[in-house]
């Protein structure tokens, strides 16, 4: 068996944030890579392939929780593994 087959499938929408409902922690044992507008991406947070956004910090601001404030950003994406 190769690697490639056994990693899972990236899905359509996911993120780093354990608390939410899209977090996949399967994916996350490999190395993924996001191209948003045509660029590749390391500081993607959350992601929408079908829907074309990513959610990234926005510098080293964070909420009243503590966690990281994010900024919506659309255009076209694709999730890739490295």
């Amino acid at each position: 068996m190769t690697e490639a087959t056994t990693r899972p499938e990236l899905p359509d929408h996911l993120s780093t944030d354990p608390k939410s409902p899209f977090y996949n922690a399967q994916v996350f044992e490999h190395d993924i890579g996001i191209r948003f507008n045509g660029n590749e991406r390391r500081d993607v947070a959350e992601y929408c392939v079908s829907e074309g956004w990513i959610k990234v910090p926005v510098g080293n601001k964070v909420d009243r929780k503590g966690q990281p404030l994010l900024i919506k950003l659309k255009g076209p994406v694709e999730a890739y593994y490295l």
